[in-house]
């Protein structure tokens, strides 16, 4: 499990990967998997048919985003003992919010709104949430991981596909004009 506060004092580095690849429980893990069929196949490929090396490049926002999703739990809880971190959220959020810049006018399902939400729509909303989420932790989820994945996402993404942005501006004015 990740452990800022020992992480912060030089030790157990390597659970910045390996903290990524254990679940708290059969949810977590479900949902996390659910959501990685349903959108990294189809960012991989995408970043495929753009680039020989797309598949080398999935697997690198994936994996970065996997250790830099939890730099900003590493800082704020860095002199919290008792706080500990584990799944691998951080990379799923960094490779649904890669495929919004590509694919924009997705239609994203929630279990609980049975109406399709265009994913430029569901991507802030869930930033927001994500925000207010960690502001009240009531729960045992590492909220600024979903966030920090996909910012990390989105920043990997247009470092290596700065013609992103014209895209994905383009289908928004497509899908909203």
């Amino acid at each position: 499990m990740l452990h800022p506060y020992s992480i912060s004092r030089g030790g157990r580095i390597y659970t910045l990967i390996t903290s990524g690849m254990i679940h708290r429980d059969w949810t977590h893990l479900l949902f996390n998997m659910f959501t990685f069929y349903f959108f990294g196949f189809q960012l991989e490929r995408i970043l495929a048919a753009i680039s020989a090396w797309g598949h080398v490049q999935y697997a690198l926002i994936y994996f970065l985003s996997l250790i830099l999703s939890d730099v900003g739990t590493i800082a704020k809880h860095k002199n919290n003992f008792n706080y500990y971190s584990l799944g691998a959220s951080g990379a799923i959020c960094a490779v649904l919010f890669s495929f919004i810049l590509f694919q924009p006018g997705t239609s994203i399902y929630l279990f609980f709104i049975p109406i399709p939400i265009p994913a430029v729509v569901f991507g802030p909303l869930f930033l927001l949430y994500c925000v207010w989420a960690a502001r009240s932790a009531r729960d045992s989820i590492n909220h600024d991981a979903h966030f920090y994945g996909a910012v990390v996402g989105v920043l990997a993404t247009i470092l290596l596909y700065p013609q992103v942005i014209g895209h994905f501006f383009s289908a928004v004015g497509q899908l909203f004009g």
